[in-house]
């Protein structure tokens, strides 16, 4: 019963990925590409998918810490772009940050508005790289973030080309152990690093694991409650994950446009 929501992790997957990072660096005639890195394996993972497909040379890895950061991460972090081979520089975004919160004043109080002003003060920093060296960014979003929305738009959602964007997080987990990445990676409980203490599954209020299996369900076509039965729990506990896919659909679709002309972009003109 439970089988057939398991997300599965193709032995193309790692192929298709490297091909896919190299194809749209070619067909966009850039240099390469610029990865964020927090220390999270979806990151190391995209950094590495990069590395095998591109060579080290053209991923450029950036760290972009906040006071929040512990130095130990920072090392490790720049340890690993080491062991990678490629080229890396962390800059401290703690000052931007500030300075953006004490223009705003206390409409910027609360650790969601903290969090979206990171994010995207993380990504103007990796455009602006990406732009020196004509690199695309590469994000690091999974296809269970996606789908729940757990990113900020504009922000980590704001990227060229996102490699790792069809695997479920399950499956970040099984590449990265297939492709080698150090074991304190794969086992570190996933952070966006948006505030001391902050973790993915405490703030979604369930686990990868789970929300997986009911995002495999609901890619299946089957309803919530067919879900509910297979999985062995309440109804309730499903919807919470079906709820957030649908609240956050507006993130996954580009800024909507009235129709006025004969063709309008992205209604009935799409590239």
């Amino acid at each position: 019963m439970k089988s057939m929501l398991e997300p599965s992790l193709p032995t193309y997957a790692r192929t298709a990925i490297e091909e896919f990072i190299k194809g749209h660096v070619e067909t966009a005639r850039a240099s390469g590409v610029v990865v964020g890195l927090s220390g999270g394996i979806d990151s190391a993972l995209v950094a590495k998918l990069s590395v095998e497909a591109l060579g080290p040379d053209h991923v450029r890895g950036f760290s972009l810490p906040d006071a929040n950061s512990p130095a130990s991460m920072r090392k490790e972090v720049s340890d690993y772009a080491k062991d990678l081979g490629i080229s890396f520089r962390e800059v401290l975004i703690g000052p931007i940050e500030a300075a953006v919160i004490e223009a705003l004043g206390e409409r910027s109080a609360d650790n969601v508005m903290k969090g979206n002003i990171k994010a995207r003060i993380r990504m103007m920093i990796l455009y602006a790289e990406a732009g020196k060296s004509k690199s695309l960014v590469a994000g690091t979003g999974n296809k269970s973030e996606i789908l729940l929305g757990y990113f900020t738009k504009y922000g980590d959602g704001g990227v060229d080309i996102l490699p790792i964007g069809d695997l479920y997080k399950t499956s970040v987990w099984a590449l990265g152990r297939e492709v080698g990445l150090p074991e304190s990676v794969i086992l570190r409980p996933p952070t966006a690093g948006l505030w001391e203490g902050q973790t993915d599954e405490g703030d979604l209020g369930f686990s990868y694991e789970f929300a997986d299996k009911v995002l495999v369900g609901l890619e299946r076509l089957l309803e919530p409650e067919e879900i509910a039965e297979r999985l062995g729990v309440t109804l309730d506990k499903v919807a919470a994950v079906v709820s957030r896919v649908k609240t956050n659909r507006h993130k996954r679709r580009p800024a909507p446009i009235p129709k006025i002309s004969s063709r309008t972009v992205g209604l009935d003109w799409r590239d």
